[in-house]
């Protein structure tokens, strides 16, 4: 088998499970933040808050990177199906002109932005670096699939806009309008998931530097607020159609 062959095939495997990836650091993760945070003690507040603000920014802009692509987008694309790849249609303006991959390097910018909140550089580097890996076989076997679904009007694309890392020019305004009960209906997992796993990266540092987990009520408060809304949410999606639009 070539290279590429194997590298789509492994890419076919992992497209299925792609969430499933940060759990395997889920142990490295709770290590790091059993040690605090190495940084704000060695470098000071300053320090400290420089990483958390960074982090938070990291995550934050994957968010709306993810955002900008799934609340445009028709029926049959940026979605989160697992059993096979699905494509109704071939997503060329908005930010699919900056970059092909707009969710996954979101994706990217929010796992990597969470792992530096841990304050754990070598966690954060080896982070990306399996992350660049994984997405680059799910991106050859995606592009093997779309280029047979679209022919030229795919490669003629694929040509003028990066695959991951985006371009700076060349935007064009997306071909559908801005649909908000679109990308709650999407999203609202992966804001709850992320929301959650910042709040326990925190809280578990504050615990391990003898700190009170009373002390920061606003901690709490967010995190209680991002649960009952994601939960109202799913309740919407499963038993009314309020977030449901025609063609997306």
């Amino acid at each position: 088998m070539l290279t590429r062959e194997r590298m789509e095939s492994q890419g076919d495997f992992l497209f299925r499970w792609r969430g499933l990836l940060p759990l395997v650091f889920l142990p490295w993760l709770a290590l790091a933040v059993s040690r605090g945070e190495p940084i704000e003690l060695a470098w000071g507040d300053f320090a400290g808050d420089a990483v958390a603000t960074l982090a938070a920014l990291c995550v934050l802009a994957g968010i709306a990177l993810r955002a900008a692509a799934v609340a445009f987008a028709p029926r049959g694309t940026s979605g989160r199906n697992t059993r096979g790849q699905i494509a109704e249609s071939l997503t060329t303006t908005g930010v699919y002109t900056l970059t092909r991959n707009p969710l996954y390097l979101g994706n990217c910018m929010i796992y990597v932005g969470l792992a530096l909140l841990s304050q754990d550089l070598v966690l954060t580097a080896v982070m990306a670096l399996a992350l660049a890996l994984y997405y680059e076989r799910i991106i050859l076997a995606e592009e093997r699939f779309l280029e047979a679904e679209f022919g030229a009007r795919y490669t003629e694309w694929a040509a003028r806009v990066p695959a991951f890392l985006p371009r700076l020019t060349g935007w064009r305004r997306p071909a559908h309008r801005f649909s908000l009960r679109t990308l709650m209906r999407r999203e609202y997992p992966g804001w709850l998931a992320a929301a959650l796993f910042a709040t326990a990266i925190h809280l578990g540092q504050d615990l391990v530097e003898g700190e009170a987990l009373g002390d920061d009520p606003a901690e709490w408060i967010l995190a209680a607020l991002a649960i009952a809304g994601c939960l109202v949410l799913d309740q919407l999606k499963k038993r009314t159609r309020v977030l449901n639009v025609a063609g997306r």
